[in-house]
């Protein structure tokens, strides 16, 4: 079963992802705040994670900063700020791909399918 790690203090958010994803069959780990989230990442296994950027604690870019010293984990960043400079940031320190909210979350499932082919059918 594939394992998605859902990094967002937003409790309406978490839980509509959390019931797409399971829908989708995927077995959901929640956390609500950037530190919870980073101890997760860095103590389970995950094949994907959906990590909002501004949470409480520490920040979604430290969170990847981090993650990507131990791990190569896909990561799709979700963010209330559109700005290009923070969508280029995010890519630049290790996201796989960013979303803006709103947003649909067919199209963040979808996403997050297309990443994971990605990873299961490397070039």
């Amino acid at each position: 079963m594939t394992r998605m790690l859902i990094a967002d203090d937003n409790p309406s958010i978490v839980q509509i992802l959390e019931s797409y994803a399971k829908k989708e069959g995927y077995q959901v780990t929640v956390a609500n705040d950037g530190s919870e989230a980073l101890t997760h990442a860095l103590n389970d296994t995950f094949d994907i994670i959906l990590l909002d950027v501004m949470m409480p604690k520490i920040d979604g870019f430290t969170v990847v900063r981090e993650i990507r010293k131990e791990s190569n984990v896909p990561i799709l960043m979700i963010t209330a700020r559109g700005e290009d400079f923070e969508r280029i940031m995010g890519l630049e320190i290790g996201a796989d791909d960013y979303i803006v909210k709103p947003f649909s979350p067919g199209e963040v499932m979808a996403r997050v399918k297309a990443i994971l082919r990605r990873m299961e059918h490397p070039t």
